[in-house]
């Protein structure tokens, strides 16, 4: 079945066969045009969303946009992610309701204006905002504010500035807005103390996370996992320099005790209320390489010289430990 060629009048919406025997793409029966529309891709989606007001109606439809969502975002795009654009909308539709009562009027052609041009055919469509309306809560507009870069989102950098040495095998908190012209991320960091707000360009997709879990990067994890630590196991353990700094998550090993030597047919170092963490990306000696924590009353531990130790999670995911490792830097720091 082949669609013959049509042309069209000045609007979209009305249009004339050039054979009687033409036969429109909005005439296959509704399961085929659902197919094919599920095959398109972001940049297709859009184009078609330009075509008429039935096509439209049908490609803003978040049943399309979350499949396009998640295997884009999905891996970065966490709850904390979600409530800032619930929080975005709000205030957009507050500020458009404001504007409304002006003449001001919105529409999807607005929306998809700020897109880049490869990805949408200009159509000439009629002003009706009923026609060209794309809802600020569609998963379609979520997309597109993150594809074009114009909301920031909050979600977790590993090393971050650039993989400064202060901060190597970390990974911290910050607002991000990807550039889709390098496929890359900008990330600001939160002012640190008496520290200004750190910016960072070009951070690449595997540089970044959802943060484990959905709380403030000042608050304290409540370790629930020091039972099962054994020598070897992999884990991230909060640290920051002083109580004024947000925590950041640092990459680290369950280490032995001084008084066993490793052989694990003999090692008891699981039943101790001592437990060794390790960071051997330092040198054997430095003041960072080394620090014990109590297995039974683990709180915040540190002080002002070596910073604070908060909660610890144990890594179960070899994905995880594998992007740490990945991440390992190519020389031992002091």
């Amino acid at each position: 079945m082949s669609l013959k060629k049509m042309s069209f009048t000045s609007k979209v919406d009305n249009f004339e066969e050039v054979e009687e025997s033409a036969m429109s793409i909005l005439d296959l029966p509704d399961l085929v045009l659902e197919c094919i529309l599920e095959r398109l891709p972001p940049a297709a989606l859009c184009s078609m969303a330009g075509v008429c007001s039935s096509l439209r109606s049908r490609c803003i439809s978040d049943h399309f946009w979350e499949k396009h969502m998640k295997n884009k975002w999905g891996r970065i795009i966490g709850p904390a992610a979600y409530r800032e654009w619930q929080w975005h909308i709000a205030l957009k539709t507050r500020k458009d309701s404001s504007h409304s009562k002006h003449g001001k009027s919105k529409g999807l052609m607005r929306i998809l204006s700020i897109v880049k041009p490869s990805w949408w055919i200009q159509s000439k469509v009629d002003g009706s905002s009923n026609q060209c309306s794309l809802p600020d809560d569609s998963v379609m507009a979520w997309f597109l504010a993150l594809e074009t870069g114009r909301f920031w989102f909050p979600a977790q950098v590993y090393n971050r500035e650039n993989g400064h040495v202060g901060f190597m095998l970390s990974c911290y908190d910050a607002e991000l807005s990807y550039d889709p012209r390098t496929d890359t991320f900008h990330a600001r960091y939160p002012p640190h103390g008496r520290r200004a707000m750190a910016k960072e360009n070009n951070v690449p997709w595997e540089r970044l996370r959802v943060p484990p879990f959905d709380t403030s990067p000042h608050d304290l994890h409540i370790s629930d996992c020091l039972n099962e630590l054994h020598p070897g196991d992999n884990i991230e353990i909060q640290w920051r320099r002083n109580k004024e700094f947000p925590y950041g998550w640092w990459y680290g090993v369950v280490g032995h005790l001084e008084s066993c030597d490793g052989n694990e047919n003999y090692c008891r170092c699981h039943n101790s209320d001592t437990v060794v963490l390790e960071f051997n990306h330092y040198t054997p000696g430095s003041r960072w390489r080394r620090t014990t924590v109590h297995r039974k009353e683990h709180q915040e531990e540190g002080n002002e010289a070596d910073g604070f130790y908060g909660g610890i999670r144990k890594l179960c995911n070899e994905e995880e430990i594998s992007t740490w490792k990945h991440l390992w830097p190519s020389e031992i720091l002091e």
